[in-house]
């Protein structure tokens, strides 16, 4: 189970965006800057900007959850709502966040780590779970243990260790995976194989003889009875 150990929010210059179109987006993209967004509340309106590339990258390679967008001198702090990634998933082309309250928690979604070495196929049926947590002490995932279960045995959300202070919003009967039996494949020997080719092949040799020896008497009965010339 992973936190944060960083300072509590990172600092991004966001420059608005006066233009918006798929060719200013890909301007931006040369100058090392990411087109981004921060989405409407009822208190607050949609604002279309840019951050440093680099900047961001490296508070996401921290483990950072909480961003404090600084518009020329005035912070707004947020979370990373969503992420889009080029065709080939090596860059991200654009971030959308969503504002928080870093004194109320708020929901989000992590990632499930699962550990160990069950008795039997492991089925992850769920990769993450919602839970509710300040921003700045968001996990950055939740280690499921499935050491030694054995087959037939399920994992629910409930189950699923929370750190202090983090509260579970996923349905707690779901099942997050589920441990089945390992299944045996039997396959023939090579050997085997070969000497059961080997009798088929052998049979139907054998039959062929038998029925021109069977067709043989047939025929010369069916001379006999042609009448002479």
């Amino acid at each position: 189970m992973k936190q944060t150990k960083n300072a509590p929010t990172a600092v991004l210059q966001s420059e608005p965006r006066k233009k918006l179109g798929s060719r200013t987006a890909a301007a931006l993209r040369t100058l090392g800057r990411i087109p981004a967004s921060l989405e409407l509340t009822k208190e607050a309106p949609h604002v279309d900007f840019s951050i440093d590339a680099d900047e961001f990258l490296t508070a996401r390679r921290r483990h950072q959850h909480v961003f404090e967008l600084d518009f020329a001198g005035k912070k707004e702090a947020a979370i990373v709502r969503h992420l889009d990634w080029d065709t080939f998933g090596d860059s991200i082309i654009h971030v959308e966040f969503r504002r928080v309250d870093l004194k109320k928690k708020t929901e989000v979604e992590v990632d499930l780590h699962f550990v160990g070495h069950p008795k039997g196929v492991l089925n992850q049926l769920m990769a993450k779970i919602k839970v509710l947590a300040l921003p700045t002490e968001i996990p950055d995932e939740l280690e499921v243990s499935v050491a030694d279960l054995e087959p037939g045995t399920s994992v629910t959300a409930a189950q699923v260790k929370l750190p202090a202070n983090v509260d579970l919003v996923t349905n707690p009967a779901a099942t997050v995976a589920r441990i089945s039996e390992i299944k045996v494949e039997v396959v023939a020997a090579p050997a085997a194989a070969e000497a059961a080719a080997g009798a088929t092949a052998g049979a139907t040799a054998g039959a062929a003889p038998a029925a021109a020896a069977a067709a043989a008497p047939a025929a010369k009965a069916g001379d006999a009875k042609k009448p002479a010339k």
